[in-house]
C-alpha cells in the first residue's frame, strides 16, 4: 500500500492533479487526498482549485458537480459503479412532473441528485447549508427534492415556511429508528448523540446535535465531552476515532455503511490517474443549466 500511495502522490505532482475525498470513503483514501470533507466543502474546493485534473473519491453525483462548476478541468471518478441510491430516486421526467403541480414555487435541489435534475431546479443545497439556502429565498413555500427527511428537518426550523418534499431518502440514514436512539440514550447516559438530518424527523428530534458530516466533526472538535454516539455513516466515526483518540465514539449500529462510498480503492485511484480514465462528461446545455443551480448556492454559502 505504501508503494501505491507514493505512486499516486508522484503522479499528482506530474499531472497537476488533486484528489477530493468524501468523509464516507474508506479511511486509507485520506493518505492521498488533498481535501477531505462533506459535499459543500468539496464543491468549494473543486471550484477554487488550479489543478488540471480532479480525481473524485466519492460517488457519481459528486464528480458530476465538480465537472459542472469546473468544465475546463478533467474530472475522473475512479469507480464508475459508485452511485447514490437517493439520487437514483428521481430522474429528469419525475422532476418535471413534480414541479408541474406547484407552478411558481422555487425548487431547492439537494446536491445528492444528477446534473439533469439539477438543471430543472432554482438553487442547490447540501446538508451543511440547507437551512441557510431555504431562508435565503425569502418565501413561505418551497419544493425540496429529493430528500424528504432533510426537507422536513428544515421545515421544522422555519415554522413560517412550508417545505413540500419529494419522497426520496438515504437508505442508510432512513433505516435508523427512534427506538434505537432511545436505547442508546439509556445505555450511554453521558454521551452526546450526534445525528445527521437525513434521518427521519422523529429520530433527529432526539439528538443533542443535528448537522451535516462537517457539522458533526466540528461539534466534536469544540466539545469538552468525552463520549459520543454517532448517527451517520461509518466513515465519519472512523475519522473521529483516528483524530480524537482521547474521546470515545459509538456508531449507532454496525451496518451504517454506504456501500457505494466504500467501492473506491487506492488501486483504482492510481489506475484512473495514471491512465486518465473514467472521465466525467456532460451535455453542455445540461451543464450550463445545472451550473446556475450550484453557482447560486455557492454565492449564498461562501
Amino acid at each position: 500500500m505504501k508503494n501505491i500511495v507514493e505512486k499516486i502522490k508522484k503522479l499528482k505532482e506530474e499531472k497537476n492533479a488533486i484528489i477530493l475525498a468524501h468523509s464516507y470513503q474508506n479511511i486509507e483514501i485520506d493518505e492521498v487526498a488533498d481535501f477531505v470533507g462533506d459535499s459543500l466543502y468539496l464543491s468549494q474546493m473543486a471550484k477554487n482549485t488550479n489543478a488540471d485534473i480532479i480525481v473524485f473519491a466519492g460517488v457519481y453525483f459528486m464528480a458530476q458537480t465538480a465537472k459542472i462548476i469546473s468544465p475546463e478541468k478533467k474530472v475522473l471518478l475512479p469507480n464508475l459503479q459508485a452511485g447514490c441510491l437517493m439520487a437514483d430516486m428521481i430522474n429528469h421526467e419525475q422532476m418535471v412532473n413534480f414541479k408541474k403541480d406547484y407552478p411558481d414555487t422555487p425548487v431547492v435541489c439537494y446536491i445528492n441528485s444528477t446534473a439533469e435534475v439539477k438543471a430543472e431546479c432554482d438553487i442547490c443545497c447540501t446538508s451543511s447549508n440547507a437551512l441557510e439556502i431555504v431562508k435565503s429565498l425569502n418565501t413561505n413555500r418551497v419544493l425540496f427534492i429529493p430528500d424528504a427527511n432533510l426537507g422536513k428537518w428544515v421545515e421544522k426550523q422555519l415554522p413560517n415556511t412550508e417545505v413540500i418534499t419529494y419522497d426520496g431518502n438515504c437508505p442508510v440514514h432512513n433505516n435508523i429508528q427512534a427506538e434505537e436512539i432511545k436505547k442508546a440514550r439509556l445505555k450511554y447516559p453521558n454521551a452526546k448523540i450526534l445525528i445527521h438530518p437525513e434521518c427521519k424527523p422523529e429520530v433527529s428530534e432526539l439528538g443533542d446535535y443535528v448537522g451535516s458530516t462537517s457539522g458533526i466533526i466540528d461539534y466534536v472538535r469544540k466539545s469538552k465531552d468525552k463520549q459520543f454516539v454517532i448517527v451517520t455513516e461509518k466513515g465519519v466515526a472512523d475519522r473521529l476515532k483516528r483524530d480524537y483518540p482521547e474521546k470515545e465514539f459509538i456508531l449507532i449500529k454496525d451496518d451504517m455503511l454506504c456501500e457505494s462510498m466504500k467501492l473506491t480503492t487506492l488501486e483504482e485511484i492510481l489506475y484512473s490517474l495514471e491512465h486518465e480514465v473514467n472521465e466525467i462528461t456532460l451535455d453542455e446545455e445540461v451543464r450550463r443549466l445545472s451550473s446556475n443551480c450550484i453557482e447560486r448556492m455557492l454565492k449564498v454559502s461562501k
